[in-house]
Parts: C-alpha cells; structure tokens; sequence
C-alpha cells in the first residue's frame, strides 16, 4: 500500500525517534514490510489431481503504530504578536488571502504565499525573478509556551525556515513597549526551540500609516541597530517601504544556504543488523529510491 502524504510530512514511531524526513516531492520510504503470502492450492494441482486442497500458510507482515506531522515548507516565517500586520502583509506582498480582522488571533492556522522580489509574473515571456515562500502564523503572546493564547503548537512550521521575520506594532493604538514586546517573543521562540534564536531575524515596524509619535519608533530601530539586526518600517496597507522590505527579505537569502536532509533515514539499519526475513526485492521502487538517494 502506498500512502500518499504531503511534502513536509515527519514520520515518527512510538517512541518518538524518527523514521523518515519527506521533504522533497516523490520522495518514498518503506515503513513496513507486507507479509509474503504462501502458495495457493492451484500450485498443487496436477493432471491426476485438478482440484487440490493442499495449501501453504503465508507469513505475517510487519506491524507498526506511527505518528506523521506535517512541517509546512517555507523560506520565511513571519512572526509576532496578534495583530501585528502579519496577514495584511503577506496578503499584500503575494496571492494569499488570509482572513484580515482588527482583533487578536485572526488567524487560527498558518497561511502560504509565494512572493516574487523582483517584480516579475513569470508570463508573456517575462522573467520571473527571484521568488521564497513566507508562512504567516498565529500570533504569539508571552506565557505561549505554557499554553497561553494559541500556545506554540504552531511554532513547529518555523523550524524549516531559513529566515526569520519579526513584525511589531509601533502605530499610535498600541501602548506596548516595542523593545519589550521584542524580547517577550523571543523569549517564546526560545521556549519552544533555541535553535530558533539562532536563525537570522529581519525585525520590521509596522502600521507606519497610523504613527504620528516615532519616538518608539526610533527607540526600537536604536535597539536593532545595537544588537546588529536588520531593521525595517513599513505600512502594508499604503505600501510604504514593502518593496525594500521584499528585497531585502531575498537578499537575505541568496546568502542563507538551504539546508540539505537526507531523504530519507532507513529504517532497519536503525533497528538492527541484516537483512530484514521480509524485505522487499532490491528493485523495490522504494528501497531502491531511498538506497540512490542516500549514498
């Protein structure tokens, strides 16, 4: 049986080790062996014995409880706090449409867009560009990592992601501190996974349309500028400074390597020596996909 998943899908055994990575599409992996049936009885027939009833018993397949969670596949995660801009952002700067509302957590799951940086469609003979994925996710607030709001169970989608972008409010309606509202996100980013902080960062101030105060502002570009941070200011919704932004965005990332995974990990050389009794032939297109790809 051949269980098609999308690209992404992490595959876990019982106790959590993992099986197989399947981030590259027609990527295949062999999770268990079928059992290999016995002969029937028209094996045993013979011209002076045309109906026999003789039979051999087959051999049971393998049997095994997994887990398979989906890690979407992006270039860039935005993230920050509810209503920070995420969604205007990335429903301005590609095709997604996510749900847009001035209230916290709007977006209850995490949206996908492609963006081109350099301006192009791609159609009519024109040439596209550089291009990246950006996933936009729920927004996060301190205590997430204890569950708090819509907790970090989201977080996970990040953990593919070269490069980071970190979007705060500074518009006159919020009374937060930008600085601290910075560190408090990053605090849950480091909660859920240190090497999150690791990742290079892109921190962005939005909503400029609606700033007539920049004194946080500016106290936040002082704080980037100090710990060597890239710093952007923008309105979504006017277009002020998005196109530097996106630029900037794939500059930083013809710099940033993309990580290279094993196609897939074999699942009996972890569990043992030898041949497994039950193992497919070496032709076997999932044995031989994953044998070519590893070596």
């Amino acid at each position: 049986m051949i269980l098609q998943v999308p690209v992404g899908t992490l595959v876990f055994d019982e106790q959590g080790a993992t099986i197989a990575d399947l981030a590259t599409a027609g990527q295949r992996v062999l999770i268990a062996h079928g059992g290999r049936g016995g002969r029937g009885n028209q094996h045993f027939a013979k011209p002076w014995h045309q109906a026999p009833r003789e039979h051999e018993d087959g051999f049971p397949g393998e049997e095994r409880h997994i887990r398979l969670e989906l890690k979407l596949l992006a270039d860039v995660g935005l993230v920050g706090f509810p209503n920070a801009g995420k969604s205007t952002l990335i429903s301005v700067i590609s095709a997604a449409r996510p749900k847009i509302a001035n209230y916290p957590f709007t977006t209850l799951e995490p949206n996908l867009g492609v963006v081109s940086a350099d301006g192009g469609t791609g159609g009519h003979g024109t040439e596209l560009g550089r291009t990246f994925v950006v996933a936009d996710l729920p927004g996060l607030i301190e205590g997430a990592h204890l569950g708090a709001g819509l907790g970090i169970r989201f977080l996970r989608h990040v953990e593919r992601t070269r490069l980071l972008v970190h979007l705060i409010d500074t518009s006159d309606s919020n009374a937060d501190d930008p600085v601290h509202s910075f560190e408090v996100i990053n605090g849950e980013l480091e909660a859920f996974s240190a090497s999150l902080i690791e990742k290079p960062m892109i921190v962005v101030a939005t909503k400029l349309d609606a700033t007539t105060d920049h004194t946080r502002l500016e106290a936040l570009r002082d704080f980037c500028k100090r710990r060597n941070l890239p710093f952007h200011s923008i309105s979504a919704v006017a277009g002020d400074g998005v196109k530097d932004l996106v630029r900037s965005i794939a500059d930083a990332l013809d710099k940033i390597p993309r990580a290279t995974r094993d196609s897939a990990i074999e699942t009996e050389s972890a569990e043992g020596e030898g041949e497994h009794p039950l193992s497919a032939p070496v032709d076997h297109p999932a044995v031989a996909t994953n044998k070519e790809e590893n070596s």
